[in-house]
């Protein structure tokens, strides 16, 4: 077994196909995590094929050649076990989660879903069903709507941009053949971990990995070209909707550059909680929001400053003009008190990440899938605390003088329109 983390608790084995098993000890639990990490997501596909990670995740739990849908969520329900699943851009993952005891079982059953689902031709028709309901509800969410248009301005044609739900044409359009062929094709060893934490026994979870997925070929990583940061602006009017919703961002780098660090700590000082510049201008002083955020959202490949906020539609051009005044205004002194509220703030959010075990499993495996190794919880406050008050400013210099995305949805009149135009326009 090779180590790739200095944390005691966390160990990293690769079995011989590849797969890597990453478990986290944490004998003071009853309960157990146990996951499986495929990377590959949204970005990985064809415009034709945009949508299809989501609907072979949705289609595992559909039938394997031992077991029916319903044997699979009965089996599950029958040990008390919590399961679940998920798309993103970057990765797919299914998740079970109940007594410690039974993580070996866990596993097992995972690695049924994920090596031996067979697309069952008439559940895929219901579950297409399903999944065009869950894409008209996207539709009629403002906020869904604007980032989908946001990644759109970012990022262009690049498929980083294609929402992981994917193109109702391609929902209504998908074969058995097609998923039976993508899982193939990107479920391969190099680009699968096993993720379990918990009361576990970690050679336990090693033999019952190598048993469920050592049979799966080596493959090559599922790789994919870093986009370029574009700009630009995507709006969309929303019939029923009396407020404007707006995500604005700008181009950060990936979570393995140097200056990640500082990025984040931009992003906490500018707008979070409500003592913040942002919240406290928008909200607080002025009346313009309800709600207001700011985050670095950094992947292995790129990073975006992201502010979103909620307004009615009057509210756009002054809401416009605080937010441009804020980001200059960071490039100046920082004041002693924002700048220890924000590293604080920092701090306990990942605290209460390391506390929670499937979170810091999932933090672990994307570390995996970004560096190859497991960053040790010394080494990621290590890069915080280096972080300088000039090295965050840079980051606001940097910020003002590259390009600007926005999208937005909802009630959208002309001078609301125009307004944010303009700001992308810069």
């Amino acid at each position: 077994m090779k180590h790739l983390t200095s944390d005691p608790d966390t160990r990293v084995a690769t079995l011989p196909n590849g797969v890597r098993v990453l478990t986290i000890a944490l004998p003071r639990l009853d309960s157990a995590s146990v996951s499986i990490f495929v990377r590959t997501g949204s970005r990985n596909e064809s415009r034709r094929l945009n949508g299809i990670s989501h609907m072979a995740e949705h289609m595992a739990f559909k039938g394997t050649h031992a077991r029916n849908c319903q044997q699979i969520n009965l089996d599950a329900e029958r040990l008390g076990a919590e399961v679940n699943a998920h798309t993103d851009k970057d990765h797919t993952a299914y998740h079970m989660r109940g007594l410690a005891e039974h993580a070996p079982l866990f596993l097992r059953m995972l690695g049924e879903i994920v090596r031996d689902s067979n697309f069952p031709a008439d559940e895929l028709e219901r579950e297409r069903q399903v999944i065009l309901q869950e894409f008209a509800e996207t539709e009629d969410d403002a906020f869904d709507t604007a980032f989908q248009l946001f990644d759109k301005a970012c990022y262009g044609t690049h498929p980083q941009a294609q929402p992981v739900i994917g193109r109702r044409r391609n929902i209504e359009g998908f074969t058995r053949e097609q998923l039976q062929s993508y899982v193939a094709q990107q479920y391969t060893g190099a680009n699968i971990v096993v993720a379990a934490a918990g009361r576990i026994d970690v050679k336990a979870i090693v033999r019952e990995a190598q048993a469920a997925l050592g049979g799966l070929p080596r493959g090559e990583p599922n790789l994919t070209a870093a986009p370029v940061f574009e700009g630009g602006v995507g709006l969309r009017r929303l019939a029923g909707h009396s407020q404007t919703h707006v995500v604005l961002g700008f181009p950060s780098p990936a979570v393995t550059a140097p200056t990640h660090a500082a990025h984040q700590l931009a992003a906490a000082l500018l707008g979070e909680g409500m003592s913040s510049p942002l919240m406290d201008s928008l909200r607080e002083r002025l009346g313009l929001v309800y709600y207001a955020a700011c985050s670095a959202d950094l992947g292995d490949l790129s990073g975006q400053f992201v502010i979103e906020a909620s307004m009615t539609p009057g509210n756009v051009p002054p809401f416009a003009d605080e937010v441009t005044h804020l980001l200059r205004a960071q490039t100046g002194k920082i004041a002693p008190p924002q700048w220890e509220r924000a590293r604080n703030q920092m701090a306990v959010r990942r605290l209460q990440n390391w506390e929670r075990p499937s979170r810091r499993l999932e933090d672990a495996v994307l570390d995996l899938f970004a560096f190859g190794r497991v960053r040790s919880r010394a080494e990621r406050q290590a890069a915080l605390d280096a972080v300088t008050p000039r090295q965050v400013r840079k980051v606001f210099d940097h910020i003002l003088a590259g390009p600007v995305a926005v999208g937005a949805a909802g009630r959208l009149p002309k001078p609301a329109a125009e307004r944010l135009h303009a700001l992308a326009e810069g």
